[in-house]
């Protein structure tokens, strides 16, 4: 199973950007992601949220089965 991930309203960054932050005298070097509307925001942060709870419950389920598949082998 893929682990899910967010960079939801975070700053989209990388080696370059970083290095250029040295010299960045304006301080408008860093782009985020921005959403039209406050609820469009929010939708999508919901959604992100429930996904990440939703792997982790699977994750978790994942897990009690291994456990149990352990415990019968034992016997």
């Amino acid at each position: 199973m893929g682990n899910l991930t967010t960079t939801f309203l975070t700053s989209d960054s990388d080696f370059t950007t970083g290095m250029g932050t040295a010299v960045n005298l304006g301080g408008n070097f860093y782009g985020f992601n921005y959403a039209p509307t406050p609820e469009a925001a929010d939708l999508r942060a919901l959604r992100s949220d429930w996904a990440i709870v939703g792997q982790d419950v699977a994750n978790a389920l994942i897990q009690v089965d291994a456990d149990s598949l352990c415990l019968t082998d034992k016997k």
